[in-house]
C-alpha cells in the first residue's frame, strides 16, 4: 500500500532545496502559479519586478514566435507586505487568456510525435490533450517568475548578473557575442549582423509548416568561489539538472562541454597565476564547487514538434494514423527559452546561495586571490 505524505517527493512539481519553487497549472487551464518558498525577508518586491522578465518569455511578444496572446500579467498572492518580502511564501499566479482548445479537438485521441502524449497516458492513463497539458512550455512562465525573485536577490544582495543568449538558430551561429546586443533583437542574439538571416529563417519556416532547433548560452557572473557542495549536489549538477527540465532541452554542456573529448589534459587544465585563473575552460566549477569565475553553460533545444508536415503516428487504440498539428507554435521554441534559462540557473544560485550562508558564513564571499597579510607579521628574523 501506498504511504501517504510523499505527495512533493513523488510528483516532481518542486525545485530546490532552500529556495523552493512548486509550479501549478496547465496550457489551457484557468491559470497557471506557483509558490516560492524560502525568499528571505526584507527585500524590495513589486510585479514590476517580475513583470519585466515574464515580457521576455510571453507568447506574441513578436513575430518571430507563436501568435498565442497572453498579458502574462503576474499577481503576487501573499508573502509581501508593504512593498517588502516577509520571509513566509511567495504566492504567484497568472491568468490563461487566449486558449484555444479547439485547435486541438481533432487530434485529442493522437499520439503527436515527439510530445509527451504518449508517455503522459503510459503514466497516468490520461492526459489533458489541449496543448499538451502539464507538459506545455507555458508551465515556464511560473519558473520565469520565480527566477525573477531570486535573479533579484542574487543582484542586490551578491552582485550577482545573470544573462543568456541565443548563439545559434538551426545552421545559423553567432559570429561575435556582443552582449549589448542581446536585448535589442526579437532573437535575444548577440550578434546583429546575423539577424536578418534570422528572420528569413523564421519566414521559410512559417511557409513550409515546419521548424528548427537552437542552442543557447547562459552565464553568471560575480558567483564567489565556494559554492555547491562535493558530491551528490554538485553546483555544475544541479545546474545540469534545471536546464535540462527545460521543455525542449536534449543536452546540457558545462564550460567547454563536449569539446573537451578532443583536448589534451595541458590543453583543458585551467592554469592558476598568483592574480587568478588563466582560463576558464570549466565553466566556473571544479568538482563541483564554483571557482570564482564566470559560470557559464549551454543547452540544445529540439525543434518544436507541433508542426503542419503530415507523420505517421498511433491513436490511442493502437491504430495506424496520420497527424498534422495545426493551431500557433513557435517555429524556433528557443527564442523564447532565454528567459527561461536564466531563471533556471538563478534558482539553482539562489539555493546554493543560502547553502553557503547557512553551512559556512564566513567564508561566503572569500576572494581566494586578495593579497593577504598577516595581523601579526613575522620579524623574527
Amino acid at each position: 500500500m501506498a504511504q501517504k505524505g510523499f505527495g512533493v517527493l513523488m510528483s516532481g512539481n518542486s525545485f530546490g532545496r532552500y529556495f523552493v519553487v512548486t509550479t501549478f497549472g496547465e496550457s489551457h487551464g484557468l491559470a497557471i502559479g506557483g509558490i516560492v518558498d524560502g525568499c528571505p525577508p526584507g527585500m524590495a518586491l513589486t510585479k514590476a519586478d517580475i513583470q519585466a522578465d515574464l515580457n521576455r518569455r510571453r507568447p506574441g511578444s513578436s513575430r518571430m514566435t507563436t501568435q498565442r496572446r497572453e498579458s502574462d500579467a503576474v499577481q503576487i498572492l501573499s508573502g509581501v507586505f508593504e512593498g517588502v518580502t516577509t520571509g513566509t511564501p511567495i504566492g504567484l499566479s497568472i491568468q490563461n487568456e487566449d486558449q484555444r482548445t479547439r485547435d486541438y479537438s481533432q487530434i485529442k485521441d493522437l499520439y503527436r510525435p515527439g510530445h509527451a502524449d504518449l508517455t503522459y497516458d503510459a503514466k497516468y492513463g490520461l492526459r489533458d490533450y489541449r496543448g499538451g497539458g502539464r507538459a506545455s512550455a507555458r508551465e515556464t512562465a511560473v519558473r520565469v517568475a520565480a527566477g525573477a525573485i531570486a535573479r533579484k536577490y542574487l543582484k542586490e544582495f551578491g552582485g550577482i548578473e545573470i544573462q543568456a543568449a541565443m548563439t545559434q538558430m538551426g545552421p545559423i551561429q553567432a559570429k561575435q557575442r556582443d552582449w549589448s546586443a542581446v536585448e535589442h533583437n526579437p532573437f535575444f542574439f548577440p550578434d546583429s549582423s546575423r539577424v536578418a538571416e534570422l528572420e528569413a529563417l523564421i519566414e521559410e519556416l512559417r511557409r513550409a509548416g515546419d521548424s528548427v532547433g537552437a542552442r543557447i548560452l547562459v552565464r553568471a557572473q560575480g558567483v564567489p568561489a565556494g559554492w555547491g557542495e562535493p558530491v551528490f549536489d554538485k553546483l555544475d549538477g544541479d545546474i545540469a539538472k534545471a536546464l535540462m527540465s527545460i521543455n525542449a532541452v536534449k543536452a546540457v554542456e558545462i564550460g567547454e562541454g563536449f569539446e573537451v573529448v578532443t583536448r589534451r589534459g595541458s590543453e583543458h587544465r585551467d592554469e592558476i597565476s598568483p592574480e587568478g585563473f588563466l582560463s576558464n575552460r570549466s565553466g566556473g566549477i571544479l568538482g563541483g564547487i564554483s571557482s570564482g569565475q564566470e559560470i557559464y553553460a549551454s543547452i540544445a533545444l529540439k525543434p518544436t514538434s507541433s508542426i503542419r508536415i503530415s507523420g505517421r503516428t498511433i491513436a490511442a487504440d493502437g491504430s495506424e494514423a496520420e497527424i498534422s498539428t495545426k493551431g500557433r507554435h513557435d517555429p524556433c521554441v528557443g527564442i523564447r527559452a532565454v528567459p527561461v534559462a536564466e531563471a533556471m540557473l538563478s534558482l539553482v544560485l539562489m539555493d546554493h546561495l543560502l547553502r553557503q550562508r547557512a553551512q559556512n558564513p564566513d567564508r561566503a564571499q572569500i576572494n581566494f586571490f586578495a593579497k593577504k597579510q598577516s595581523a601579526t607579521p613575522d620579524t623574527s628574523s
